[in-house]
């Protein structure tokens, strides 16, 4: 099981995985930070972009703060920054 310190803005244009800010990685989600719609959306979106079912992304602590931990189900630590890193570099090519 990996795990992933992702800094979260709520309330964004649309949901994205921006890059990396330090040793976390930036997301936006469009949900509002209230009752745990931005939790879902965090894990909705690493789910969907690094092709896991939603159940092997978990938000694990900083359930009411930007700075979150993320437990992933089904990879291990180096295999997630592989596909992250990949993830990120498609996303920076694509808005050139």
């Amino acid at each position: 099981m990996a795990r992933l310190e992702v800094k979260v803005s709520p309330k964004a244009s649309r949901d994205a995985v921006s890059g990396w800010l330090g040793g976390a990685l930036k997301v936006s989600v469009r949900a509002a930070p209230e009752r745990g719609k931005a939790n879902e959306a965090v894990e909705a979106l690493l789910a969907e972009v690094l092709e896991l079912p939603r159940s092997a992304v978990t938000v694990v602590a900083g359930h009411t703060a930007r700075n979150k931990r993320l437990e992933i189900a089904g990879l291990d630590d180096g295999a997630l920054r592989e596909r992250l890193c990949t993830i990120v570099e498609h996303a920076a090519r694509r808005r050139r």
